[in-house]
């Protein structure tokens, strides 16, 4: 009798495993055919100074980043605090260092592109 349960969860295990890796390769899959193709609808037009398409590719990537916790470090057998107090901090967190990434990276940028320093403090 245990001896088949514990077949059971090994085969639900090996299933979730295999689903898992099937939607991250479809997730990477689609961005490896829109990093090579660059529709124009997602290059020319900019969201917050951002081009569209790294909109994209920075959504897809925390996702994908959230699916392997998720997944392989077994959050979804944790208790709902500790899942998020994981998940939220590192949304606050990786949210914190792409707003602080785009701002200085938009000044800098302006820098270079007009040879000049802007004091607007």
């Amino acid at each position: 009798m245990a001896h088949s349960s514990s077949h059971t969860t090994h085969e639900s295990n090996t299933k979730k495993i295999w689903i898992v890796f099937l939607i991250l390769s479809v997730v990477t899959l689609v961005e490896v055919i829109l990093g090579i193709l660059k529709p124009d609808i997602l290059v020319n037009y900019n969201f917050l100074s951002m081009k569209w398409l790294n909109w994209i590719f920075i959504i897809l990537t925390i996702y994908k980043a959230y699916l392997i916790a998720w997944a392989f470090m077994h959050l979804d057998h944790e208790s709902k605090g500790l899942r998020r107090s994981i998940v939220w901090t590192s949304v606050f967190l990786i949210g914190y260092l792409m707003f602080i990434l785009l701002i200085e990276g938009d000044y800098i940028y302006e820098v270079y592109k007009n040879n000049r320093v802007a004091w607007d403090f």
